[in-house]
């Protein structure tokens, strides 16, 4: 995987030597750059980004793409989680199939519940728990307690339900 550091580096030339020099760094520490398996995301939020060179490396064209899988976390190039969650959405909605097929031969509910929190909602509470210990280095950064994000969550519920309710105009105001 490549990053594009034009920003850091001041101008696409700079990055373009950087780019020249990884094959070169890999070979001496021992590692194998597969260059089939290297793509380049550019994230950048300037509102007209320069149009860059395609990169390459050992006379092979780096795929440009919005977004990519890097140690079991989707990023993409606008930073946003969205692609992210949607993985996590699809792998549980898969795991679903298992649980509607387990009703069909009418398993009992507690056998189904314990399907559901073995299987589905392990994948759930997995993110859950990276995301809260990104909050947990947060809080020994800046020396102060923050709020966890179930916490959150629900403030912000609270917080959208009582617009709603002061909105005579939102659809949902009567429920």
């Amino acid at each position: 995987t490549t990053l594009d550091v034009t920003g850091l580096l001041g101008s696409s030339a700079g990055m373009e030597l950087e780019v020249e020099q990884l094959p070169l760094w890999c070979s001496r520490n021992n590692l194998e750059l597969n260059t089939l398996k290297t793509v380049e995301m550019t994230v950048d939020f300037r509102r007209k980004p320069p149009a860059l060179t395609p990169l390459t490396i050992m006379n092979s064209t780096v795929a440009l793409v919005d977004s990519f899988k890097f140690l079991g976390t989707n990023i993409s190039q606008d930073l946003k989680w969205d692609i992210h969650i949607d993985s996590i959405v699809k792998k549980a909605q898969q795991r679903l199939y298992f649980l509607r097929q387990l009703k069909k031969f009418n398993l009992p509910q507690a056998l189904m519940t314990q399907f559901y929190s073995a299987v589905i909602e392990s994948v759930l509470k997995s993110d859950i728990r990276r995301l809260q210990r990104t909050v947990r280095t947060a809080e020994r950064i800046i020396g102060v307690h923050l709020p966890n994000l179930q916490d959150l969550y629900i403030s912000r519920v609270k917080k959208r339900a009582g617009n709603i309710i002061k909105d005579p105009s939102h659809p949902g105001h009567n429920l």
